[in-house]
């Protein structure tokens, strides 16, 4: 049995900041912010919802097939991916794109600062969901906004039961549009975000 993942594939640049922001951060400057942060360690890794997802799955026995979008600078990814045995048959490569990035800062005191660029992911939307008799699961993680409603769309006329996970793409939506979410999926999956 296969699941499809339709979500981001992602580089992520996580970098370690030994200080705290709110020491860094003057109040009453709010309205002309501009700080600097020396941060000691950086690492990349590859990242990204439908990645995550498809590497655990991977890893406890499962056959993730990950629909997501790679930019030219991608092919380190797509040669992880085939490397971990996960198909990348609906992986497709946007030539005129960068791959996704998120730049994630943390403090001493686990505060966050991230930067996301989309890139290819906000064309995720041009590859669509089909049925297929080994396709028996879905999961729609965050992904391009267009992508995220057509896939929802389409794996629900395909008949495929998914899970709606949508994670910090939630604020893309209003109300109504998560309501029809919740409407199409099997199953929903949020936290405290």
């Amino acid at each position: 049995m296969s699941t499809l993942i339709c979500g981001s594939l992602a580089f992520d640049t996580i970098m370690d900041f030994e200080g705290r922001f709110a020491e860094q951060i003057l109040p009453a400057q709010l309205h002309i912010l501009n700080v600097s942060f020396l941060v000691p360690s950086l690492r990349r890794d590859f990242g990204g919802c439908a990645g995550n997802i498809a590497y655990s799955l991977r890893q406890l026995g499962g056959t993730p097939l990950p629909m997501a979008t790679l930019g030219r600078d991608g092919q380190d990814y797509l040669t992880r991916l085939q490397s971990l045995g996960i198909s990348t048959e609906f992986v497709r490569t946007i030539e005129s794109e960068y791959t996704a990035q998120a730049m994630i800062m943390t403090d001493r005191d686990n505060n966050q600062i991230t930067a996301f660029h989309p890139g290819a992911m906000a064309q995720a939307h041009r590859t669509a969901v089909q049925a297929r008799s080994d396709i028996r699961l879905g999961i729609i993680s965050p992904d391009g906004r267009d992508a995220m409603q057509q896939h929802a769309e389409q794996m629900h006329a395909a008949g495929i039961p998914f899970v709606f996970d949508p994670g910090q793409g939630l604020p893309m939506f209003d109300g109504e549009t998560l309501r029809h979410f919740i409407e199409l999926s099997t199953w929903v999956t949020v936290n405290d975000y």
